[in-house]
């Protein structure tokens, strides 16, 4: 992981997104399931970009630079690279 990623992993746990989302089917049900977010062809890096730079309906904006903003997206490119798995169960 590199040192982006690894910020954007702290900010994901200092934000405690988790009680919302979920990484692998671990996390909340408020939000969106977010392991493959970044390669999803109806959301992607776009997608997660706006929500955290402007928030929504549910979720709240956290008001993150734009330097916070793109170590989340790295990190959530990184789960989402590393979801081989995941994703051959999820669509079973």
């Amino acid at each position: 992981m590199t040192q982006q990623q690894q910020y954007g992993k702290s900010l994901y746990q200092e934000y405690n997104c988790q009680s919302c989302h979920q990484l692998f089917g671990l996390g909340g049900f408020l939000g969106p399931e977010l392991t493959t977010v970044i390669s999803d062809a109806n959301r992607g890096p776009q997608y997660a970009r706006i929500l955290l730079e402007n928030g929504a309906t549910r979720m709240p904006n956290f008001h993150f630079t734009q330097k916070e903003v793109n170590a989340i997206i790295a990190y959530l490119t990184y789960v989402d690279a590393n979801a081989c798995t995941y994703k051959k169960n999820v669509t079973k």
